[in-house]
């Protein structure tokens, strides 16, 4: 019985201690990126060519494992089946003070119902 026990402890603590990575965005300063929140000081904008080659290395992590990368979102939504989307904007958001165009490019992560990330794009 105890042997028992102790083999659940130790199952347990390697399924826990046991996490991805997280990976390295080549090209893209992730400081700059998450001081830079709804891209109002055009910090990202710089940094879009780079996260067009690197968001395919974000596929398959959790939500907050992206959210310890990346920051948190600039917005999120949630969709039917516990799909949910993290917006990160590329270009000045319509909320941004100098913002010109509504139509500002941003990353767009979707997570499927387990909280890992089945689609990224840039729209």
């Amino acid at each position: 019985m105890r042997i028992f026990k102790w083999l659940n402890a130790g199952i347990l603590v390697f399924c826990c201690g046991c996490d991805k990575p997280l990976p390295t965005l080549d090209g893209i300063d992730l400081a700059r990126w998450q001081q830079d929140k709804n891209a109002c000081n055009n910090q990202r904008v710089s940094m879009r060519e780079a996260m067009d080659l690197e968001k395919e290395k974000l596929l398959a992590l959790d939500q907050m494992q992206i959210v310890k990368l990346l920051g948190r979102p600039d917005q999120n939504e949630l969709y039917s089946r516990n799909q949910k989307f993290f917006y990160y904007f590329m270009e000045p958001a319509p909320s941004c003070r100098d913002a010109v165009d509504s139509s500002a490019q941003k990353l767009v992560i979707r997570f499927n119902a387990m909280g890992l990330a089945k689609e990224v794009s840039v729209e």
